[in-house]
């Protein structure tokens, strides 16, 4: 008998607008102890064994060692801010009952390269808007386009990122109903 309590996914535990935000919040990324915060924070059960294994199983990134400021202060492990997102994905296939195989598969799929491209994406934005900033005054007509140009081009960023991830979720769903019907 399975005692495992499922998880509720009737609703969901983060908007699409609050993981962005944390995301753009994030950009340099969060470290294990932040991202365990988070997802506490809305309920969503993980602890830092969860977390670790899912690094282990190839479910989320490896950390990436970033250097902190003064002596012998040493390094610490930082991954991407989307790293909740795919958190959230893991718990709620998990709560499809998906094994940890398909999984796996999903994010080998498309998981990891959609979520490195909307990470590409949004640093290569934010580095145009610092460029942009630093534009002087008296261009003021070019830094207006140059303005609307990026303002545009995160709106479309987005929306290709989220049309990826609805077509990745609809092939996910066929593969959960043809499993199904087994």
């Amino acid at each position: 008998m399975n005692y495992k309590k499922k998880t509720d996914i009737s609703t969901p535990l983060f908007s699409e607008e609050e993981l962005i935000q944390i995301e753009q919040d994030n950009a340099e990324g969060l470290s294990l102890a932040e991202i365990v915060d988070i997802c506490s924070g809305r309920g969503l059960k993980l602890s830092e064994a969860t977390f670790r294994k899912y690094v282990q199983l190839g479910l989320l990134p490896r950390s990436r060692r970033i250097g902190t400021k003064g002596k012998h202060k040493g390094s610490r492990g930082v991954y991407p801010a989307g790293t909740v997102r795919q958190i959230v994905d893991i718990k709620q296939m998990m709560a499809l009952d998906y094994t940890i195989e398909e999984i796996r598969q999903h994010f080998a799929f498309v998981g990891g390269e959609i979520e490195e491209l909307r990470t590409l994406l949004f640093r290569i934005l934010e580095q145009l808007e610092k460029s942009l900033m630093s534009v002087d005054e008296h261009e003021a007509m070019v830094t207006d386009g140059l303005r609307l140009q990026i303002v545009e081009a995160r709106e479309s960023a987005e929306d290709l990122v989220t049309k990826l991830e609805t077509a990745a979720a609809r092939i996910r769903l066929r593969r959960q109903t043809a499993r199904e019907a087994v």
